[in-house]
């Protein structure tokens, strides 16, 4: 107890994710502009989304709740990923960077393989979709998305940082997570270490799963359909979401089902920030640029200011 005290009481440093770089000020600006770029294409894929009634459909609405989790992700992470050198973090803000890291992985993960089933039905049971994907049935796909992200979040929160930490304090990552800290535990970690590899095979695989059968049913009703203009808009929206899909379970599958024999402190950096800044930064892009529907509600929306003209 007298450990889990001495924690309490004490800040871990952080090392600086600009420490490592040669030239801190130009990679501080690249970082620096690629949050700017994330969270106001995000900001604003959720206000078209409010206030364009053509994008009120059960897609958008899932598609909102992605853009919220990718704004979520670099404002845990980005304030303290701006240090030049060495930070110090206490061990509140270390426990919400944790969970609240943990909670968005989750739900976002959950979030994506409901979003291959909505194109599922969509494409595969048109004539049902406005009864299988009703606003009750959004509401609880939502709701569970974020409610097992929590329980996620407060079950690896908690064990995380029961552990005591009595030696170093120093982190060699740019944030806190869960790797990141079982390092520093001075307690034997390997069977949490071993549960956390096998809950996270369960978690990523029992998704995956989903959206490999879904988009599976999906392929096949794509090359039966007799139109090309339909194949192509088809196609279009899913592959817009199998990118996403592909550039989030990359990361997630290194980080929490790859051993920790084979993982690095700077491999595990440039993981972490493809995850936690350039995925949320893409995300948007992907789903704006290839996205008719949206640039017509962009257009839409820039005319009802006066600023149509620009486009």
């Amino acid at each position: 107890m007298g450990k889990v005290n001495q924690l309490v009481s004490s800040d871990f440093i952080l090392v600086g994710l600009f420490s490592r770089s040669g030239s801190p000020q130009i990679f501080y600006s690249l970082v620096a502009a690629m949050f700017i770029l994330g969270l106001v294409g995000n900001a604003l894929l959720l206000l078209l989304i409010r206030v364009d009634c053509h994008l009120h459909t059960p897609m958008y609405f899932l598609l909102s709740q992605l853009s919220l989790l990718d704004i979520g992700f670099p404002l845990v992470t980005i304030p303290k990923m701006a240090s030049l050198g060495e930070d110090s973090i206490s061990f509140g803000a270390c426990a919400a960077q944790v969970f609240f890291l943990t909670l968005m992985g989750m739900a976002e993960g959950i979030l994506l393989a409901l979003m291959s089933y909505d194109r599922y039905v969509a494409v595969c049971h048109p004539l049902q979709y406005p009864v299988l994907m009703r606003t009750q049935v959004c509401l609880l796909m939502v709701g569970f998305s974020w409610l097992a992200g929590v329980l996620n979040a407060s079950i690896q929160t908690s064990v995380t940082l029961h552990f005591p930490y009595c030696t170093s304090r120093i982190v060699d990552h740019f944030f806190c997570e869960v790797p990141a800290l079982l390092k520093l535990a001075c307690a034997d970690t390997s069977a949490y270490e071993l549960a956390l590899s096998t809950s996270g095979v369960l978690i990523l695989l029992l998704p995956l799963c989903l959206i490999t059968t879904s988009y599976g049913c999906v392929l096949q009703a794509i090359v039966s359909m007799r139109s090309e203009e339909a194949r192509h808009k088809v196609f279009a929206t899913c592959s817009s979401h199998i990118s996403v899909v592909g550039l989030f379970y990359c990361s997630a599958v290194f980080m929490y089902m790859v051993p920790g024999a084979y993982h690095s402190p700077r491999l595990d950096n440039v993981v972490s920030l493809f995850y936690s800044l350039v995925t949320p930064t893409l995300n948007q892009l992907i789903y704006s640029v290839r996205n008719p529907e949206v640039h017509v509600a962009f257009i839409k929306a820039l005319s009802r200011v006066g600023l149509n003209e620009l486009v």
